[in-house]
């Protein structure tokens, strides 16, 4: 069997098929979708340029992904991790499919209310991972053209993390002390919050990237001294979630006996935000 038989048609760029090795896949490329009904065969020969998402896992948060941004966006991103992929000696893990779509779509949103989260780190990003920096320009520079938002050089530096992300692979122990971490920081949040995260929930998924990119940055070694004027607003803003912030900060230090930036404390307030607000939709649907 040499095709594909095209299951559910997600927008024009995105389908989910049975596929002749990997059963249900969700697959990505530029137009896939378009004029495709359920039941046709499409040659495999045809999404030769294209992604399949053969992880359950990946499928799942993918196509919680996928209703709540632009289709444009997916589009572009696709665009995007082709390149990635061209220039790269090594695979891509999947999950930069759903990382690098949520983030920018995200910044996207950001820029539209006026928002600008700075990126302390950019100069270390640049210096410790020039290749994956260098994707990331063109990658935003897809995202300014496609959508008219002129993105600073802070987002090069986050999707930058992101490439690198998908491009790396840590020690089997480092990774098992960073999730040990990692588990016991949710726990606390969901403690402090009374909210058990959805451990399928794209949101989780959002919390854990930030978790493990923020270990990564501690790891760096190097202090950001400077309280910028966001630090100041969240505080005022969210006293409870920015010093539930705090508290994590520390305990990284502990565990991990190296500094944290001040402005992690911010990065993690804002994460806190979008969780409290879950929380407080899903208590209002449960209390109606």
């Amino acid at each position: 069997m040499s095709n594909i038989q095209v299951f559910k048609v997600l927008n024009n760029n995105v389908i989910i098929a049975n596929h002749p090795q990997f059963q249900e896949v969700v697959v990505i490329g530029k137009g896939i979708g378009f004029n495709c009904k359920v039941g046709d065969d499409l040659p495999l020969a045809s999404v030769e340029k294209m992604f399949i998402l053969t992880n359950e896992h990946e499928q799942e948060q993918y196509k919680q992904l996928v209703p709540q941004v632009a289709e444009h966006l997916i589009e572009i991103v696709n665009e995007g991790i082709l390149y990635i992929k061209e220039h790269s000696k090594v695979p891509l893990n999947e999950h930069i499919h759903i990382a690098l779509t949520d983030h920018i779509s995200f910044a996207i949103k950001r820029y539209d209310q006026g928002i600008v989260l700075q990126n302390p780190f950019i100069f270390e990003t640049k210096e410790m991972y020039p290749e994956e920096y260098a994707m990331a320009e063109y990658v935003v520079e897809l995202i300014r053209k496609g959508f008219n938002v002129d993105l600073e050089e802070d987002e090069i530096g986050f999707v930058a993390l992101h490439i690198h992300s998908a491009l790396t692979d840590q020690h089997v122990n480092e990774v098992k002390k960073q999730s040990q971490l990692v588990a016991y920081l949710v726990e606390l949040v969901e403690k402090s919050m009374d909210y058990n995260i959805p451990r399928d929930s794209l949101d989780y998924s959002r919390f854990i990237t930030h978790l493990r990119f923020a270990l990564e940055r501690v790891r760096s070694g190097k202090i950001e001294k400077e309280i910028s004027s966001l630090d100041k607003l969240l505080y005022k803003e969210f006293p409870e979630l920015y010093s539930l912030a705090w508290k994590m900060t520390k305990i990284m230090e502990q565990k991990l006996l190296k500094p944290v930036y001040p402005s992690e404390v911010s990065y993690l307030t804002v994460h806190l935000q979008r969780l409290y607000e879950k929380k407080t939709d899903a208590d209002d649907k449960n209390n109606a």
